[in-house]
């Protein structure tokens, strides 16, 4: 076997270790990414999204769209709309990924899969993290209660019934806490703006 096969099967192994492989994670292990291009010619590897692979035929999650988004945003979070459909809140199905990123990142320019972008800063942008693993991918995405705030937070870009129904459903479904949600508020700076609301589902 020539030292070209002996690279393709060493990337292939690794490529079967993980949904999603970056040309990133070959070079930190030493690998060539040239062998990226044979093999995606020789329809070993399929080119998902760019610097993205996976092998051909694996099945992917649904949310492989954000897994795709977070190896390349990687400062950013998954917010809003594209979270509460990660915590099964709602009835929202975003065709875009949609992603907090500091105020003063530039704004990243991705083909595919289309990217919502969101600004934040401070608390608003580090505060109720949580890593979801997608396709072998770790996914920052807000929590809960801080999507729901961010709803409101951000009511002019995705409507206040948005809000209102995530707020309903995830209190229906019990994924959110009045203490969470009354920290959130705060965070984002619409406790007055919720009040009402919150008053309202545990009346």
């Amino acid at each position: 076997m020539g030292l070209d096969s002996t690279l393709e099967q060493a990337v292939l192994a690794f490529a079967g270790r993980r949904p999603l492989l970056r040309a990133r994670d070959l070079a930190e292990q030493g690998l060539p990414t040239v062998v990226l291009s044979r093999l995606v010619a020789a329809g070993k590897l399929e080119r998902i999204a760019r610097g993205v692979y996976s092998l051909p035929g694996r099945p992917l999650s649904e949310h492989r769209s954000l897994a795709e988004v977070a190896l390349r945003v990687p400062r950013g979070v998954v917010c809003l709309l594209s979270a509460l459909r990660v915590h099964g809140i709602g009835t929202q199905a975003p065709f875009e990924v949609w992603m907090a990123i500091p105020h003063h990142s530039p704004t990243p320019r991705l083909d595919q899969p289309a990217l919502r972008v969101v600004r934040m800063s401070g608390a608003a942008l580090t505060e109720g993290i949580e890593p979801v693993e997608i396709d072998g991918v770790k996914v920052p995405v807000f929590n809960a209660a801080k999507t729901v705030a961010d709803c409101f937070k951000y009511r002019n870009k995705i409507g206040l019934d948005v809000a209102l129904e995530a707020l309903r459903d995830g209190w229906t479904q019990r994924k959110l806490t009045m203490d969470a949600l009354w920290h959130y508020a705060t965070v984002d700076r619409v406790a007055n703006v919720m009040r009402p609301y919150l008053e309202s589902v545990t009346a």
